[in-house]
This record gives C-alpha cells, structure tokens and sequence, in this order.
C-alpha cells in the first residue's frame, strides 16, 4: 500500500477508531528523515530545540529566526509526517496580529503543515486568530515550558480538583477556539483521561499516562543522546550517547596511533604520473627565487 502524507482528517479518524498517535520531535533533516520513514503520523519542531541543540537552560531565549530554520530543515527531510512547528516564546502572546503573521511564517516560509501555542482560556482569542488565517493549531497545556517561571519549576499541573477542573476549562476552551489537538504535559493520568473523552479532537500525551489518544517524546530522551537526567515520564528506547563517546575516543586514538587513515581509505595515482609530477616538482622547488626580506620595515608595527 502506498504510503500517503498524513492529513487533519487522518488525525480525527484515528481518534474516532480509538488508534493511538505518534508523535516526536525533531530539530534537523537527518532526524526528520529518520522520524518519518519510521512512520511517525505527527513531528513537532518543538522549542525544546533551544535545550536540546542549541544548549539554552530552557525554552524561553528561543527565537522565530532560529525555530524557522529548524522548521526548513525538517520540512525538507519529512515527506510524509505531519509537521508542527512550536511557536517560540513572545511570538504570539504580544499582539493577536503578530500571533498571526509569525504563524503565517511557519507555514510560508517553513513549510510546517501546523504550529503550536502554549496555553488555555487566556490565548483561545490568539488560536481564534491563527485558524481563522487558514492557519491549523494544536493547543498545549498542563506543563508550559515556556511559563515555567511563573509555574514554579517542572511540577505537575492539575493535581488539585481545582487546578483539575481549570485544565478541562482550558481544553474545552482551546477547542472551541479552533485547536485541531492539544497536548497534556505532566498532569495526572485521570484528568488527562478525562479531559480525552470530553474531547472530539486528540489529545497527546506527555507525562500524561497511557489514556491519550497519542504520546510525544522528545527524540534525545528517546534515544538517549545526553548523559544526565531522564524525566519520569520518558523511555529510553536506546542508549546512544555512550556509543557516540565510545566512537569518538576510538578515533582519536586511531588518529593519534595512525591507524586511520589506513590504507583503504587514501587514493592512488599512477606510478608513470608519479614519476612526471616528481621531475616537474623538482624542477620547480630548483628554480623558486630566494624570499627577499626588507630590514627596514618594522615588524612590529601595524601598517
């Protein structure tokens, strides 16, 4: 059978049949590439990009300019996922109008099939304004990085019966707003499976149990890229980052030793051009005239 972009309508009718999403981050064409031909139905260039590649403390100092070019280079390594691209922090919560055109961005200029804003009640206005643009948005609330200040750290959300029945205000919201799915990050497994069956559009979880009707990871989590810390929440599908210094120590021995680059990997050049060159080379390294030096400059003067 042959495989087809995936669509919104993909997405619903998933939902509809009860067959869970998948969905992970990537920030580059190799791991676009690698993401979608897995079959991957949904990439999100999410911000995380400023922690995980561009070594930023959190999410926050990400800009648009640096979330577009993420957002290019994904776009030119996924054919068949469908693409999000995460609104960076002061893109939309300004003015409604520039909400807008910095989302028009992402689907102008990076090719992203969608985007993605943090927030319930307070931005349904904005995700109003973006999908009556033509502009298709998935909502996120629960955890939000980007307001992690104000949240208080990395806690979970929704854990009192008020805080529960806010998130259920902010999904409701954030629906009828236009949001064709919203993610639920580090909330309780029941409110999340609440939330999931008082909603006709998916939920993805993340840190929000098995009763989503998806799960995102970031890839590095996934992959284990980094040696530290590994969230609660996230699965370690592989440990890579050991690999990679293991690789990386083994060629500089080889380097240091001489073993690499062996003989296998350098280029020949017949013995008869050997010999002409060898002649003329000769001849040339005869005949270079002597370096004049003047003594009379200064050398240590800048000039």
């Amino acid at each position: 059978m042959e495989r087809k972009k995936v669509t919104l309508p993909d997405l619903m009718r998933k939902k509809e049949q009860g067959i869970p999403l998948t969905m992970l981050t990537a920030y580059d064409y190799p791991f676009a590439q690698a993401v979608d031909n897995a079959g991957i139905d949904l990439i999100l260039v999410g911000d995380s990009y400023g922690m995980v590649v561009l070594g930023y403390n959190s999410t926050v100092p990400v800009t648009m300019e640096q979330m577009l070019t993420a957002s290019q280079a994904v776009a030119r390594g996924a054919r068949y996922s469908f693409l999000v691209g995460d609104m960076p922090f002061m893109s939309y919560q300004a003015e409604t109008a520039e909400a807008v055109r910095n989302a028009g961005r992402f689907i102008k200029e990076a090719n992203m099939d969608a985007v993605k804003l943090e927030g319930g009640s307070k931005v349904a206005q904005t995700v109003r304004a973006i999908t009556n643009a033509g502009i298709p948005v998935m909502g996120h609330i629960g955890l939000t990085p980007q307001s992690i200040s104000q949240l208080g750290g990395y806690r979970t959300q929704g854990v009192t019966a008020a805080a529960a029945r806010e998130l259920v205000d902010d999904a409701l919201a954030l629906q009828a707003a236009g949001c064709f799915a919203i993610v639920l990050e580090k909330v309780p497994e029941r409110v999340a499976a609440y939330i999931t069956k008082r909603l006709h559009i998916p939920t993805i979880g993340i840190g929000a149990g098995a009763h989503t009707d998806g799960q995102v990871l970031v890839i590095h989590d996934l992959l284990g890229l980094f040696d530290r810390f590994l969230p609660k929440f996230a699965k370690q599908y592989a440990q890579l980052h050991g690999n990679i210094a293991q690789a990386l120590s083994a060629y500089r021995t080889d380097v240091e030793t001489r073993a690499f680059p062996a003989p296998e990997h350098a280029f020949a050049i017949k013995e008869s051009e050997w010999e002409t060159f060898m002649q003329s080379a000769d001849d040339v390294a005869t005949d270079v005239p002597p370096v004049f030096v003047d003594d009379s400059v200064d050398a240590t003067r800048v000039y």
